[in-house]
């Protein structure tokens, strides 16, 4: 059974929409599309170091996907591309005649079964990269078991959140820490399986 972690910059406002461009995804009117761009120098290194230089194969709400496969195919070659376009890709979507980036695979009908699915088979660590609505259905059914976050010292004051109303109550363990010289900070946690926190008491 292998591991499935969610990649997710986030503002400190909990916001992870529309980090990367203003055109990215201004649903539900979001405006200040590109808020993690300024910080990408130092950040992205970082990503690199501590979340893409071992194997992985990726998760993908369609949105996502659409982004990364406009980029990477054509990115200058290193071992981080090479990694990123010789990976497996799992995509959410209802088109799946559209994914031509190599090695791209569609989850377009049980998104919770498939997903369940390849967790318990033998392979490398499952990496969601984005992909707001996707991590809302895997959060309410704990299927992710690391949240990669890194936190940018931005307040965007509204859009779609890493943690929406009603996600599922959970207790985290933090497992590696790193600030950025720049101001973002990179956080990995785990979920414990021990809620009772949460329990109220007598």
């Amino acid at each position: 059974m292998r591991q499935l972690a969610g990649l997710t910059f986030v503002t400190l406002d909990g916001v992870m929409q529309s980090p990367s461009i203003p055109e990215e995804d201004s649903s539900r009117g979001f405006e200040h599309g590109g808020w993690a761009a300024p910080f990408w120098e130092g950040v992205m290194d970082q990503v690199e170091r501590h979340a893409m230089s071992e194997p992985y194969d990726m998760v993908f709400g369609r949105k996502t996907y659409d982004i990364f496969a406009g980029h990477w195919p054509n990115a200058p070659k290193s071992a981080l591309s090479d990694r990123m376009n010789g990976a497996r890709k799992y995509v959410v979507t209802s088109q799946p005649d559209g994914l031509r980036w190599e090695n791209s695979h569609p989850i377009n009908d049980d998104v919770v079964g498939e997903i369940s699915s390849l967790k318990a088979r033998d392979g490398p660590l499952l990496q969601v990269h984005g992909s707001a609505r996707l991590i809302q259905t895997l959060l309410a059914h704990n299927l992710i078991d690391e949240f990669r976050l890194w936190i940018f010292p931005v307040v965007v004051g509204g859009g779609k959140r890493l943690f929406e109303n009603g996600s599922p109550p959970c207790r985290l363990k933090l497992t590696r820490f790193e600030h950025c010289g720049n101001g973002a900070t990179m956080l990995f946690y785990q979920p414990e399986s021990d809620h009772s926190i949460f329990t109220q008491q007598p």
